[in-house]
C-alpha cells in the first residue's frame, strides 16, 4: 500500500509544484507545499478517492493559498523590490506560448497583486485550463464565487501585463545581444535594445547590494549596465565571472555565477561576448550562482522590463538545477464525468475541462 501510495503521489509530483509555483512564486515555498501535500495525502482516507489528481490538486491549492497569506505578510517588510524565485524550465515544453507566459517572471509579479483565491483560481483556469466547477470544488467555494474571483484577477492581470507576441528565436536572439553589449560596456548598442521607458528591477533581499528602487529609463539602465564588466560585484572581478543564456521561467534567461578555479584557467583571457554560448550550467564546472536576469520585450522586440534577482535565498533552485517541466502534457486536463471529477465519491456531476 504505501509503494502504491508512492508511485501514485510521484505520478502527480511535478503537477503539484506546477501549481504552487505559480501560485506563490518560491519555488522553496513550493517544495514545502508538495511536501505538506504528501503529509495530508498519506493521512487520508484514500478508499474514498477516485481521482487522486483532483484530489491532490486540491490539497496542494490550499496549502499553497495559505502559504501565500502568511509570505504576503512577510513581503510587506521586505527590504527592497521583491521579485519570484527563478527557476530553470524544459525546453522542449517552452514552445507552448501560453505554458511559457504563465509562468514568466513578468506575469507572476503581476500576479502578486491578487489575492490568494484571485490567483488560485487564475492559475487554475489560465495555466491548468480547469472548469469552474472544478476550480470551486480545489479551493473549496462556491461556483459563483470562483466566476467572480476569475473576473476580477483577469481585469487585474490585463490592465497590469499587456500581451506582448515576440516569439522565442527573438526574445533569445536580444537577450544575447544584451548581454554581449553589457559585457563590452557597449552603450550605444545597449540604447538601441532598450525601450525609453524602460525599468529595470533589482531584488537583493537586504543581503546583496541592489538597487532599492526601480531603474527607469533606458539611459540610466544602460549605464547601469555598461558599468557591469568594468566593476567588482559581490567581491567578484568583472573576468572571474561567468555568463550562461539559457531557459529561466518559459524564456531565454541569464545566469551570472562566480568561475571555478578551473573555468578561470580556460577562459580568462576571453571577452564576456564570446562567453555567452547555449550551455546549461553544469555542476562539475559552475561555481556559487549570484544573479538571474530575465528580459521582457514590447511589440517591437525592445527591452520594456529587466528582472534582476541577486538575493541569494532566491537563487538555490537555480544553482541546485532545479527543471519545471511546463507545457500541455503536464496540465492536469484529464476529461472526467459524474463523482470521480472531486475527487472523492458522493458529488454532484460536474462539467469536465474544457
Amino acid at each position: 500500500m504505501t509503494r502504491h501510495t508512492d508511485q501514485v503521489f510521484d505520478e502527480y509530483r511535478n503537477l503539484l509544484f506546477s501549481v504552487a509555483y505559480r501560485i506563490l512564486g518560491s519555488a522553496a515555498d513550493a517544495e514545502d507545499a508538495v511536501q505538506d501535500a504528501w503529509v495530508k495525502w498519506s493521512a487520508a482516507d484514500r478508499s474514498q478517492v477516485t481521482d487522486p489528481k483532483a484530489y491532490l490538486v486540491r490539497i496542494v491549492s490550499n496549502v499553497a493559498m495559505d502559504r501565500l497569506r502568511s509570505a504576503q505578510a512577510r513581503r510587506e517588510t521586505y527590504v527592497g523590490p521583491w521579485l519570484p524565485e527563478p527557476i530553470l524550465t524544459s525546453t522542449d515544453t517552452a514552445d507552448d506560448a501560453t505554458a511559457a507566459e504563465s509562468v514568466s517572471v513578468a506575469l507572476l509579479v503581476v500576479l502578486e497583486a491578487l489575492s490568494p483565491l484571485e490567483r488560485a483560481v487564475f492559475v487554475l483556469k489560465e495555466a491548468f485550463g480547469f472548469s469552474y466547477a472544478e476550480i470551486a470544488d480545489a479551493v473549496e467555494r462556491s461556483e459563483d464565487t470562483v466566476r467572480q474571483a476569475a473576473a476580477r484577477a483577469r481585469r487585474n492581470v490585463q490592465a497590469r501585463r499587456p500581451r506582448f507576441h515576440a516569439d522565442r528565436a527573438r526574445q533569445r536572439q536580444v537577450t544575447e545581444r544584451f548581454f554581449a553589449a553589457a559585457g563590452g560596456g557597449d552603450i550605444n548598442t545597449l540604447m538601441q535594445l532598450l525601450a525609453p521607458d524602460v525599468t529595470l528591477w533589482t531584488d537583493g533581499g537586504g543581503k546583496v547590494r541592489q538597487a532599492m528602487h526601480p531603474v527607469v529609463g533606458a539611459e540610466r539602465v544602460a549605464a547601469w549596465f555598461a558599468a557591469i564588466g568594468t566593476r567588482s560585484y559581490q567581491g567578484i572581478e568583472p573576468g572571474d565571472m561567468g555568463v550562461e543564456v539559457i531557459e529561466l521561467n518559459g524564456g531565454a534567461g541569464i545566469v551570472c555565477y562566480e568561475m571555478t578555479a578551473r573555468e578561470q584557467r580556460g577562459e580568462h583571457s576571453e571577452r564576456g561576448a564570446d562567453r555567452a554560448r547555449n550551455r546549461a550550467i553544469q555542476p562539475s564546472t559552475a561555481g556559487r550562482v549570484i544573479a538571474t536576469l530575465t528580459l521582457d520585450l514590447d511589440d517591437a522586440g525592445r527591452i520594456v522590463t529587466i528582472h534582476n534577482v541577486a538575493n541569494p535565498d532566491k537563487l538555490h533552485a537555480v544553482a541546485s538545477r532545479t527543471t519545471l517541466h511546463i507545457g500541455p502534457d503536464h496540465r492536469p486536463a484529464a476529461r472526467a464525468t459524474g463523482s470521480e471529477v472531486n475527487g472523492v465519491d458522493g458529488v454532484d456531476e460536474v462539467d469536465g475541462v474544457d
